[in-house]
């Protein structure tokens, strides 16, 4: 039982040319050279997919996600077929691991060939039982940019999902040193965003909130399905412009992504915040149980 499976894409964009659409290798060996932009400028976008019972999860809505943020760097469109295939390929040989996940890797490729690379590495996931029965303590930090920025600047590639997260990995140590596990972004003017990995959910009574995604943020995957959830179960769920009192006022708060699933957060800032063990349990069993 491997833990870890690579596929290379020989024919990442639409318009090239191979006799087969990807070639699975030796995740040990080199495959990618130091001269590729996605190394050296972080020039390139990604996607991240659960994967359970070796079948990845959410692949329409995440190729979907991966040709979106290609088109905003610019980047030849993807061809989602073969991208498709290689996926499907590299979950299928997780299958016996209890949770795994696929990343998908694009970028420009070396400078001046004008040859886009790609790449779809699996891997089995680690043991995120913990997260989601116990909760997460999460800390407010700025992002620094106004909540209509992604507007007013779309150069700022706000929406996006790229290779550029070095300020999401240095907020995540921001969070260790304060003593908590994860990050919610917010506006200069005081709006609630997203987590550097994660979308974040608002239970007020019977209706699940998050923020827009009109506000430059990522449109989560694991988010549209948990709002699926919600509705099956008569709630109602919307996207909103939520300032920082509406932490205060809700009932319950998650973080969600494709490989964790749904974090309760158990305090916001050191103060401790009500959970909602039952909700959370059937959410994470649902999520855990999908197989589009």
């Amino acid at each position: 039982m491997p833990d870890r499976v690579l596929a290379v894409l020989t024919a990442p964009h639409t318009g090239s040319e191979a006799p087969e659409p990807f070639r699975l290798v030796d995740p040990d060996a080199p495959v990618l050279t130091v001269l590729d932009l996605g190394v050296t400028r972080g020039d390139g976008v990604f996607e991240t997919m659960g994967v359970g019972a070796g079948r990845a999860q959410a692949v329409d809505a995440h190729l979907t996600r991966l040709t979106r943020s290609a088109a905003m760097l610019d980047l030849p469109a993807p061809d989602e077929s073969a991208w498709r295939a290689a996926t499907i390929a590299v979950a299928g040989r997780l299958a016996e691991h209890p949770e795994a996940f696929v990343k998908l890797v694009y970028t420009r490729g070396v400078e001046g060939t004008g040859t886009p690379t790609g790449w779809v590495l699996g891997s089995s996931s680690p043991d995120h039982t913990v997260a989601r029965t116990e909760g997460i303590d999460v800390v407010v930090l700025d992002r620094g940019l106004r909540h209509d920025s992604a507007s007013e600047s779309p150069w700022l590639l706000q929406g996006a999902k790229t290779l550029s997260y070095a300020v999401n990995m240095a907020a995540m140590r921001e969070a260790r040193r304060r003593g908590a596990d994860d990050v919610l972004f917010v506006s200069t003017d005081g709006i609630l965003l997203e987590g550097p990995t994660s979308s974040i959910l608002l239970k007020v009574g019977d209706r699940l909130l998050t923020p827009s995604t009109g506000l430059g943020i990522l449109a989560g995957t694991t988010q549209a399905e948990a709002f699926r959830f919600a509705r099956a179960r008569g709630m109602t769920t919307s996207y909103e412009v939520l300032g920082r009192d509406a932490l205060a006022e809700a009932d319950a708060l998650w973080f969600v992504s494709s490989v964790r699933n749904a974090a309760p957060v158990r305090s916001v800032d050191g103060v401790a915040r009500a959970m909602d063990p039952a909700f959370t349990a059937d959410l994470n069993a649902h999520l855990l149980a999908r197989r589009d």
